[in-house]
This record gives structure tokens, sequence and C-alpha cells, in this order.
């Protein structure tokens, strides 16, 4: 089984909204047996429920979602998942900094799937939930496409 955790700076936003998008992409395809998929955040406050904009864009998209609080990414988080990926390039600095310098090359940027070196844009700080969803269905689709090349799925 594969395992792979999103992560944001507080997980009430980006990376609730991409472990949704991950697994409504992975049971579009067939694959959910084959993975794991959730999310925590680097500075989360823990038991915070996800934003109202995040689940009323995964509505606006028929992604379905539950009820979830946000969870602290912690080094026990990085020993336990195969793919951990960062909204931002704070975000990744923070994992490195939790995870010991991500010694088994676990950490990635959102984006870079998709070519892109840079950030996913925190919605709680631009309140633009859509733009946030553009950039994480674009990000999941590659990252699940490289997934099913690299484990050959």
């Amino acid at each position: 089984m594969i395992k792979i955790n999103f992560v944001c700076w507080g997980n009430i936003c980006r990376s609730p909204m991409a472990e949704f998008v991950m697994k409504n992409l992975v049971e579009q395809a067939g694959l959910s047996e084959k993975f794991f998929v959730a999310s925590s955040g680097c500075h989360a406050a823990v038991g915070t429920p996800i934003h109202d904009g995040t689940c009323r864009e995964l509505v606006k998209h028929d992604v379905p979602f539950q009820f979830r609080t946000s969870k602290q990414f912690s080094r026990t988080d990085y020993k336990n998942f195969d793919y951990i990926i960062g909204m931002d390039k704070g975000n990744v600095r923070d994992l490195k900094n939790i995870s010991g310098g991500d010694p088994d090359k676990k950490i990635y940027l959102m984006m870079s799937f998709a070519g892109e070196n840079r950030d996913v844009d925190d919605p709680y700080m631009t309140d633009d939930y859509a733009t946030t969803y553009k950039d994480i269905i674009r990000g999941c689709s590659k990252f699940l496409e490289f997934l099913k090349s690299e484990q050959n799925i």
C-alpha cells in the first residue's frame, strides 16, 4: 500500500483539500485498495475543523469528503508515510526540519509534479479557494500519473 500525507500550515485548507481530491482521483481510477491518503499540518491547531471555504469548493466540484479535524505532522508520520507532499516551500522547509533533513527523500513540493517550482497559494490568506482547487487538482492528477509510472500500477 502506498501511503501519502499532504501537508500545509494548519491542515484546514490546502492539505485536506488535496487529501480528498486525491482520494477521489484514486477511487475514480479503481485504485483505492492500493493507497492510504491523509493530511496534516506543520503548525496545526489540532482539532480545528476543515475551513468552510475548502468544504464549499469540494462540494462545488463533487469531491466527496467527510468531517475531520486538523492533525499535527510528526517525526513518526515521516517514518510511516512513503510520500509527503508540502503545499509550499515553507512547508517543505518545515517538514525537513521535523524529519531531520528528509533522509529518505520522501518530501516533495506539490506543484513539482506538474513541472512547476512554485507554491499552492494559501486560501486562508487569499480567500481564493477556486485557484487553490485548480492547483490541487492539477498537482494531484500529475502526482497520480507519476505514481502509476513509478510504482507500476
